[in-house]
């Protein structure tokens, strides 16, 4: 009977927001209602994408910039839902960053090929060809619901997959709102009905039946550590990435009053729940009080030794992060340990000496705390960051603001982080707001994070790459179509892979051996042979657009000099006819 309900609610194409509704589904418990929500909406986006995968780039570009459009468009009001429902940020931010999740998206994403032929290597000779990986089962954190669910949805669409949301119980309504205003403009561009869903009965139960499905292809999970190891638990592919630690090291070198800025503006936006914003500052020691003085006045609160007892003990509660000060500003934050700050206040700088368990502020607390440490000279700074990563940020995210290249390259080779960012805001560089990193909600930790990509997640993630590979070193003589290969010294063809990867493309050496003849007005007879050779040359090129046989890459040797010659006009016309 419940079977039969679904696929009558699927034939009239009932929009997902309302699946699950007939009175035999509301009877269920809610994690059976979740299983079945999940099943049904997993059908739906199945039977979307094989359609949509068919869908030419210019037509998947159309789509996604009019998802770009709805997002931005809606960007404000998502985030006070978002701030409303949690708790947790601040509206101007989320604000933002739900533009950067849908306009600043799609901007970047200018040019990307997704579909088809995305690129010919090897002088033509390998092809490239897009495949979609599927259907998407995507998690959505509760810190960043509604510009993560865009982005995933964008980027779902971009390489032309389906996909179906498991929001946070704690953000499920904002969560299922923010796609379903993208989902309504892809669907009003020509996307396919039912191509994306999203769980509005939120239960483990359900989540599970959702990453278990066999129609679900690939697992994209962006939150705590618990729902990664969970993601990769199913026996699926799949992009997890998790919780982020980042210190920032602020170099004797370093400009302090924009470090500074860049620190207190990171710590402070959203108040904290980007797994990018700064979490610890370690300062070499002859720039300490000075940095101290330019973060105070840049907004941040220098807290005391008696203030620094109360923080510790209201930010962990029985082992555990308080949830009541997640994302909340430093005056509410205060006011919970029991002391007050400005109303103004950017961040909470306590000063510590020791990482670990027993140093609670040197732990990711998701909120606008920063731990300051103090460091004598980069090598010891190295290596006090890599303590801080070590405890819940590895392989994420670091910071570093200097002026030496001897001391960037250093960081930059031994950090066991996959994005260093340096002299700007951490929460945004590594993102890809304040620099040309792609832009993305979801960023690899690599192997040593525990997931299996370092990159910040893109289209080109969620799509397989079919290789075409023509025969260039054959074993069996025969015809086949071969390119132009490499001369020796001795003027014998070098089949290398090396002189194959290195040679130029056959018309830029074409138009060279014409250019070399210019000079002289051509004889009739010299304008007849010519003629016959290009000819038959130009009839072997319309075969083949990729590359030339070997015999007729022969007669491109130059003729006998006497009456030799073409005119800059004819070498025009002949580059212009091979080129068609």
């Amino acid at each position: 009977m419940l079977i039969d309900l679904v696929t009558t609610q699927l034939k009239a194409k009932v929009h997902w927001r309302i699946l699950a509704v007939p009175q035999e589904i509301r009877l269920m418990d809610q994690d059976l209602r979740s299983i079945q929500q999940a099943r049904t909406l997993l059908h739906a986006s199945t039977e979307a994408q094989k359609e949509f995968k068919e869908f030419s780039q210019e037509a998947v570009d159309h789509i996604v910039s009019e998802m770009a459009s709805a997002g931005e468009k809606n960007a404000e009001r998502l985030a006070q839902m978002a701030h409303d429902e949690t708790g947790f940020g601040r509206i101007d931010s989320k604000t933002l960053k739900n533009v950067f999740a849908t306009r600043t998206l799609v901007d970047r994403m200018q040019g990307m090929k997704t579909c088809g032929i995305i690129r010919k290597l090897e002088h033509d000779t390998i092809w490239e060809i897009a495949t979609p990986m599927g259907v998407i089962a995507a998690l959505v954190p509760s810190t960043n619901p509604t510009s993560t669910a865009m982005y995933k949805a964008i980027i779902s669409a971009k390489s032309r997959c389906g996909m179906v949301l498991s929001p946070h119980p704690r953000a499920a309504k904002c969560t299922a709102e923010a796609l379903r205003v993208v989902a309504e403009a892809a669907y009003q561009a020509g996307a396919p009905e039912g191509l994306f869903g999203c769980l509005t009965e939120v239960t483990l139960d359900g989540t599970n039946a959702l990453l278990e499905d066999p129609r679900t292809d690939l697992i994209l999970a962006t939150g705590g550590s618990a729902m990664v190891r969970a993601a990769y638990s199913k026996g699926k592919p799949a992009y997890g990435v998790g919780s982020g630690n980042v210190p920032a090291y602020v170099d004797r070198s370093a400009d302090l009053e924009k470090a500074s800025k860049d620190l207190i503006y990171g710590a402070s936006f959203d108040y904290g729940t980007l797994c990018s914003s700064e979490r610890s500052i370690v300062a070499d020691l002859p720039i300490r009080k000075k940095l101290l003085e330019y973060l105070q006045r840049a907004g941040g609160y220098l807290v005391s030794d008696p203030e620094k007892t109360k923080l510790r003990e209201y930010i962990w509660k029985n082992g555990r992060l308080n949830i009541d000060q997640v994302g909340k500003s430093p005056a509410i934050i205060a006011e919970g340990a029991g002391f007050s700050v400005p109303p103004d206040t950017g961040a909470l700088i306590a000063e510590v000496e020791t990482v670990g368990p027993d140093e609670p502020l040197s732990a990711e607390t998701l909120s606008p705390i920063l731990s300051f440490f103090t460091a004598d000279g980069w090598e010891a700074g190295c290596e006090r960051c890599k303590e801080i990563l070590e405890f819940g940020g590895i392989g994420h995210t670091l910071g570093l603001h200097c002026s030496n290249d001897r001391v960037i390259e250093a960081f930059a080779l031994e950090k066991p982080a996959m994005r260093i960012v340096v002299n700007t805001v951490c929460a945004l560089g590594s993102v890809g707001y304040t620099n040309r990193l792609f832009p993305a909600m979801t960023l690899g930790p690599g192997t040593i994070g525990g997931s299996i990509t370092s990159d910040n997640i893109s289209p080109l993630h969620l799509i397989n790459i079919k290789r075409l590979a023509f025969e260039t070193n054959p074993i069996h003589p025969g015809k086949s179509i071969k390119p132009i290969l490499a001369t020796d010294s001795a003027g014998k063809q070098d089949t290398t892979f090396s002189a194959r990867a290195t040679q130029k493309p056959w018309m830029d050496e074409i138009e060279a051996r014409l250019r070399a003849r210019a000079g002289n007005p051509p004889s009739e007879r010299q304008k007849k042979t010519n003629q016959e050779r290009f000819a038959a040359l130009a009839e072997n090129q319309h075969t083949s657009r990729r590359t030339i046989p070997r015999d007729s890459a022969d007669t491109l040797q130059p003729a006998t000099a006497i009456e030799s010659g073409l005119s800059e006009a004819d070498i025009n016309a002949l580059i212009e006819k091979f080129r068609r």
